[in-house]
């Protein structure tokens, strides 16, 4: 593809990512349900104007790896400690429940091999993080005890993702697990989890201290998002995705971020406020892009929307997606709208059931009409989370 043909397709998915966007957060929609909209329009869906390529899957990476690291930056961590257990639960039952029945109306009910059963419930396990994170951002609920619990329940759900996946690859490929293989990406991304905060600390004062040295604070803002490329890349060679790298980043380098053994590495005010500064233009330009990529990616041609036999594998499929998530904000304390706001945010598969999906297929798990049914389960639960959790917050 010619370069100069993806500059067009930015100017187009820029400008009409934020028109639509903020036109659909004006009427009350999250604005993120524009954003995923315009890309299905634009793609392969609808008009076919713009392909998934890998320029725009790159910008797209950045975006969502900038917006993690935002909301790492600006996260309550004494919040996230208190909710800590909740938030364990929350994964742990909203991926393993989805996984469990998946996987049995997949093989007993419709009669699918078993490792097509297992991807199938593979991909019902995945929540979009970034997706749930920008709607709760949309609807100003960041900050309210059950966002809390989410994005905690989020990130361990993009681990346990990483894990089954692997998992599921290994099953594909030889008929058996190799357990020793997952406990060493477990320990892998434990340990990256437990170093990260003291080596972004660490980083952030040789860039403050190298900022005076040189008189000037513009030395902060690339250095900065070198730190966040470069936390993105160990995250990813330690088995974990990038977007958790960024996240650890953000945190790390949060105004109320310390570590008890080492307090003198904390991020001081002023080099917090010129790290936030750094990062909000480019996410607000960046971070449109993931969005309408993740629309770009969905096939909705790939539907025979007249079969019988899609429509019931849909309509089981589908349930069980919405079920599983939903019931995982009945495992913790709270009012009932509480535990309906926590399961509908775990609700949007978006890029990560995608990634599920496309594996499948390209593995030939997946014939046409079982793909078609996975994409359709991973467009409605997408699609439905925004609009529940708007309704939910009134």
């Amino acid at each position: 593809m010619e370069l100069h043909t993806v500059f067009l397709y930015l100017a187009i998915i820029l400008f009409l990512a934020r028109t639509v966007g903020d036109t659909f957060s004006k009427i009350g929609i999250p604005s993120v349900l524009g954003e995923i909209l315009v890309g299905v329009l634009l793609g392969q869906s609808i008009l076919g104007m713009v392909e998934p390529n890998q320029i725009l899957r790159l910008l797209a990476e950045i975006g969502v790896i900038l917006l993690l690291f935002q909301v790492g930056l600006e996260a309550d961590v004494h919040k996230l400690k208190e909710v800590g257990i909740s938030a364990f639960v929350v994964a742990f039952v909203g991926a393993s429940l989805p996984m469990i029945f998946g996987v049995a109306v997949s093989y007993y009910l419709l009669e699918l091999p078993l490792t097509v059963s297992l991807f199938i419930g593979g991909t019902l396990t995945a929540t979009s993080i970034g997706i749930t994170v920008k709607v709760l951002e949309d609807l100003g609920k960041m900050k309210q005890r059950f966002a809390q619990i989410v994005l905690g329940a989020a990130v361990l759900d993009d681990i346990f993702g990483v894990v089954l996946l692997a998992a599921l690859y290994e099953f594909s490929k030889e008929g058996v697990v190799h357990f020793e293989a997952i406990t060493t990406l477990i320990l892998y991304i434990a340990t990256f989890f437990i170093l990260s905060p003291i080596i972004a600390q660490a980083l952030a004062k040789i860039i403050q201290h190298l900022s005076k040295a040189l008189g000037t604070e513009d030395f902060i803002p690339p250095t900065v998002v070198a730190v966040i490329f470069l936390f993105a890349y160990l995250a990813h060679q330690v088995g974990s995705p990038e977007i958790l790298g960024a996240f650890t980043a953000g945190l790390a380098l949060s105004r109320r971020f310390a570590l008890p053994f080492a307090v003198f590495l904390r991020t001081d005010e002023k080099m917090a406020h010129k790290v936030e500064q750094t990062i909000m233009p480019l996410v607000w330009v960046l971070t449109p892009l993931f969005f309408v990529y993740v629309g770009l990616e969905l096939n909705l041609k790939v539907i025979d929307f007249t079969s019988g036999k899609f429509w019931l594998m849909s309509t089981i499929l589908i349930f069980v997606a919405i079920a599983g998530k939903v019931a995982s904000g009945f495992f913790v304390k709270g009012n009932l709208k509480e535990k309906l706001l926590i399961g509908f945010s775990m609700l949007p598969r978006g890029e990560v059931g995608l990634i599920f999906a496309e594996f499948g297929r390209q593995a030939k798990l997946f014939d046409e009409l079982t793909y078609a049914v996975v994409i359709f389960a991973v467009a409605i639960t997408t699609f439905l989370a925004p609009i529940s959790l708007k309704l939910l917050s009134r």
